[in-house]
């Protein structure tokens, strides 16, 4: 009577003896038929039930590819919830799909330490023409050479249609069909691998898509207790949990198994409610980090969540959840509000100098404080905890494309506040992760997208985007973009063009240089060191000049100006410190030949000061 829940994953799973189990948690039916198309011939198949809940069905014989289903006793024949491949779309039969053939060369990859990570978030849809994992292979040399040592994929998870963001996911197990499937992304990982690059993937715990979710027609994978953005919050911490939380839990230790996934990043898990006496994400990070040393890699999990909770990186026996890192949208925030002076929604919060000097002393800007956006205190501190466990940006897929048009800072932005931006990154001392096409100053947008196939569901969505937008106080003052619309989707598609001298080179070569001096200047390699304060001419309120000191016994400080007007900096050369860079430079698309200390910081510039022989 004092048992644990037995672990049954399920799905269509190869067994050790070739032999294939279809295992399916349907508690809601007392029976369940098997339905497959061997020879393109149906053929139906009663599965045995096994407590609590579950069908299985075993059998020899059967190779990949096959098409199966489940015939429900309401005559419905549905696809696998835990299915691993969809060929034919959400709504079609489910696919066998066995991981082992793919032939591994990576057993001497080791990971990425957490303090040497440059993450490169990238929608596979967009990346490239071609819109496949494929097609993402011979540009990894290239991000290579950038600085990146990690990419992270937007989900590719089963989703309706053939565009989407990839939040829409309603198969977690499956990797997206018009993708390429299952091969192609073991074939990306074992290449990045080659690259000396590690792959994150992100993955959505907090919901399902709205279109082929069929899980709810099995079991109560979902709870009206509570309630997403998106609908209902999968289940949990309710009655009958456990089966949900293994479905999510397994889904996680799957990308580390059979595709060698060096990182998860958990979409929104301020949206997983879990108020049971161990959460899932600790559950989770412990079932990870088992496979984890089962291969022999580092794998990290990072939580996305807006709730500056230090909880989730705090190991298990100090209440915490374990978890590798977190992101921190605060130091995003603070440079988007000051530099374009936005204040719409959580803007609010925003804008203020002082705010962005305490993002780089203190990691959090919210971090117990009141939040006048909350109206309520917000956060808690970070203190001592080592800073590569916090991820920070000036570019993500949320804060661009969740604007009426999806446009990008620098088609908003003077250039010279773009490379600022690039240098307050590359000087944090948390983990950057770089946009798609950030790094050359892409100027086409990445607005929403998704094509669904229920006419309703797409009037839907247009809807709540006009709603959502027409409630915001900020005037946008353009039409907002038809998500469903394919030209939506092709507009987004990267140009990957930096040719010649032109300011995409040279834009491309702040971000490289910045990244080479991250890289190898021992003081910018310290994560812990880091002092920031402002200055200025004495009347100014607030001082114009942030001042950023990095490393401890070995420093490099770096002057930036915050102001759209020139500013005097009083530099001189001291202590040993020698100019090694400014972001207006005129070999970064600036005006400076610079070869001494200047008297005036121009516009939006960052000058970058240097001990010893460092040069980026």
């Amino acid at each position: 009577m004092f048992n644990t829940f037995p672990h049954r994953p399920q799905g269509a799973l190869r067994q050790p003896d070739g032999s294939l189990l279809w295992r399916l948690w349907a508690p809601y039916h007392e029976r369940v038929q098997l339905v497959i198309w061997p020879d393109g011939q149906e053929v139906r198949i009663e599965m045995t039930p096994q407590e609590p809940g579950f069908h299985v069905h075993r059998q020899a014989d059967v190779a990949d590819g096959l098409r199966y289903a489940y015939r429900l006793p309401d005559q419905r024949t549905l696809p696998d919830p835990a299915s691993r491949s969809q060929p034919e779309g959400v709504h079609a039969p489910s696919a066998v799909f066995s991981p082992g053939p793919f032939r591994w060369t990576d057993q001497d990859w080791t990971g990425v330490p957490p303090d040497e990570l440059v993450l490169y978030e990238l929608h596979v849809g967009t990346f490239t023409p071609e819109g496949t994992l494929e097609a993402i292979i011979p540009r990894l040399p290239q991000l290579r050479e950038l600085g990146v040592t990690a990419i992270e994929l937007m989900p590719l998870a089963q989703f309706p249609g053939e565009r989407n963001w990839g939040y829409d996911g309603v198969y977690p197990f499956a990797v997206q069909n018009s993708y390429g499937g299952p091969q192609a992304l073991q074939r990306l990982v074992e290449s990045a691998h080659r690259q000396q690059m590690a792959v994150f993937l992100d993955v959505v715990y907090n919901h399902l898509g709205p279109e082929g979710n069929y899980c709810g027609a099995y079991g109560p994978y979902f709870t009206d207790r509570y309630h997403t953005p998106w609908g209902q919050a999968v289940n949990m911490d309710g009655a009958d949990c456990e089966p949900v939380r293994q479905f999510v839990i397994d889904n996680a230790c799957m990308w580390v198994r059979d595709f060698h996934v060096d990182g998860l990043r958990l979409d929104a898990v301020h949206a997983i409610f879990d108020f049971g006496a161990r959460h899932v994400l600790a559950e989770l990070q412990a079932a990870v980090q088992v496979e984890a040393r089962r291969q022999g890699r580092r794998v990290q999990v990072i939580a996305e969540t807006n709730q500056n909770d230090v909880r989730l990186i705090d190991p298990p026996h100090d209440g915490g959840y374990g978890l590798d890192g977190v992101w921190n949208d605060d130091f995003h925030h603070s440079i988007r509000a000051l530099l374009a002076g936005e204040r719409e929604g959580y803007y609010r919060d925003f804008g203020q100098p002082q705010q962005l000097v305490k993002t780089f002393n203190d990691v959090f800007v919210y971090d117990g404080c009141y939040s006048p956006f909350r109206r309520r205190n917000h956060g808690n501190r970070v203190r001592d905890r080592d800073r590569s466990a916090f991820v920070v940006c000036v570019h993500n897929h949320d804060q661009i494309g969740n604007r009426a048009r999806g446009d990008r800072p620098i088609t908003r932005l003077p250039r010279s506040a773009c490379r600022l931006a690039c240098g307050l990154l590359m000087l944090s001392p948390c983990v950057p992760l770089l946009f798609m096409g950030e790094e050359y100053g892409e100027e086409r947008p990445f607005p929403f997208f998704c094509s669904f196939g229920d006419a309703e569901l797409i009037q839907a969505v247009r809807e709540g985007r006009r709603e959502e937008f027409a409630a915001l106080e900020f005037e946008w003052g353009e039409e907002i973009l038809d998500p469903q619309d394919p030209g939506t989707f092709a507009a987004a598609r990267l140009s990957w063009e930096w040719s010649g001298d032109s300011p995409a080179a040279e834009m491309r070569r702040l971000y490289t240089d910045l990244l080479r001096a991250r890289r190898t200047w021992p003081a910018l390699r310290d994560r812990q060191a880091t002092r920031a304060r402002l200055t200025g001419p004495e009347d100014a309120d607030p001082p114009p000049l942030l001042v950023i000191e990095r490393g401890g016994s070995r420093t490099c400080l770096a002057w930036a100006n915050l102001t759209s007007r020139p500013q005097p900096c009083f530099l001189k050369e001291q202590d040993g410190y020698r100019l090694r860079l400014s972001t207006e430079q005129t070999c970064y698309g600036g005006r400076r030949n610079l070869q001494t200390f200047p008297d005036t910081l121009e516009p939006f510039e960052l000058i970058l000061l240097g001990q010893g022989d460092e040069h980026p």
